[in-house]
């Protein structure tokens, strides 16, 4: 047989070099996360976490709602960077403080106590981004709902950002056009934010955010609405923080009956009520009220697509080496 002789020219020999160099230098570059990102420099992170989230919930089974909501809304600021984990010493403008989140986002200490553990195993190694995003998914399954593949490698950001969280963030009175839009502008269409507004099927709410609908709202069941008026009072006096669960069916466990309340105007806040209210999502929210098993597959897969909003990695951002503070 002939050989085959290749000639390789100079200038695809410096076109070669130069990717190769923006492979290593710049984290756009082949930089993404991976199941297996610490499968060689800390094999036990995943477990470590697991156990000590079984636990928080053990002794409190209202943290399973409080750990997917603090994922959450770290996600929708920034990107799923940590950033939501600065508090105040470390930043003026600690997205703590936000009105979304202030007096009633929670779970911190949760995960500061995890991060105390992981360290313990492997110092520097495991980014609070990525435990927050392993930690929602160990909640989820604790409460009995679905679970997935995190994907890992995120990095963790030095700075947060309040007004950014202030104006990105959903409110308890959100219309659903701007539920929509809000959850647009991250990628997530309009199925999944329904799928992952689903996780009001744990958890519960301050007064503060349902008052309005219990007493003028027109899409509630008047039973439901009196009952709730027994411990959040019209003139708000000293109940503000009063809370009730979002699912007054299983408050604790992940299910779809947070779907079939909605079905009979027994959603908690406004903005539960306007996924089944004569618009685009009536028949989504049909549709899991039905199949508790697409709801999961939907929420799991929603999860695993939020988890990926903008993460730093490469060699953008720090591993901090505690959650609430910059290095």
């Amino acid at each position: 047989m002939n050989s085959l002789n290749f000639t390789i020219s100079p200038l695809w020999s410096i076109t070669f070099v130069v990717l190769s160099i923006l492979l290593l230098v710049h984290p756009s570059y082949g930089s993404s996360l991976t199941s297996s990102f610490y499968e060689k420099t800390c094999p036990n992170a995943l477990k470590t976490i697991q156990q000590a989230i079984q636990k928080a919930v053990s002794n409190e089974s209202r943290m399973a709602a409080s750990l997917i909501r603090l994922h959450f809304h770290d996600c929708f600021v920034q990107g799923c960077d940590a950033s939501i984990l600065l508090d105040a010493q470390a930043t003026s403008t600690s997205e703590r403080n936000a009105f979304q989140n202030i007096g009633s986002l929670r779970g911190y200490e949760v995960v500061d106590s995890v991060k105390v553990e992981v360290e313990k195993l492997c110092p520097g190694i495991v980014s609070c981004a990525d435990i927050l995003a392993v930690t929602a998914r160990d909640a989820s399954v604790i409460a009995g709902g679905p679970s997935w593949t995190v994907m890992l490698g995120r990095r963790d950001s030095t700075t947060a950002n309040r007004t950014l969280a202030e104006s990105d963030l959903p409110l308890s009175t959100s219309t659903l056009d701007e539920q929509i839009s809000i959850f647009s502008n991250k990628g997530l269409n309009t199925r999944e934010m329904v799928a992952l507004t689903g996780s009001h099927t744990l958890g519960q709410a301050q007064c503060s955010h349902y008052r309005e609908r219990i007493y003028n709202g027109t899409q509630i069941d008047a039973t439901f609405a009196q009952n709730l008026q027994k411990n959040c009072t019209r003139s708000g006096q000293n109940d503000s923080s009063n809370l009730a669960p979002f699912d007054l069916v299983t408050p604790n466990s992940f299910d779809n009956n947070y779907f079939k309340n909605l079905l009979v105007k027994k959603g908690l806040l406004p903005s539960d009520q306007i996924l089944f209210s004569g618009g685009a999502t009536d028949n989504i929210v049909v549709e899991y009220s039905k199949d508790a098993s697409k709801f999961n597959t939907d929420f799991a897969d929603a999860m695993v697509k939020m988890g990926n909003i903008s993460p730093l990695t490469g060699s953008e951002g720090v591993i901090r080496k505690i959650c609430s503070k910059n290095n």
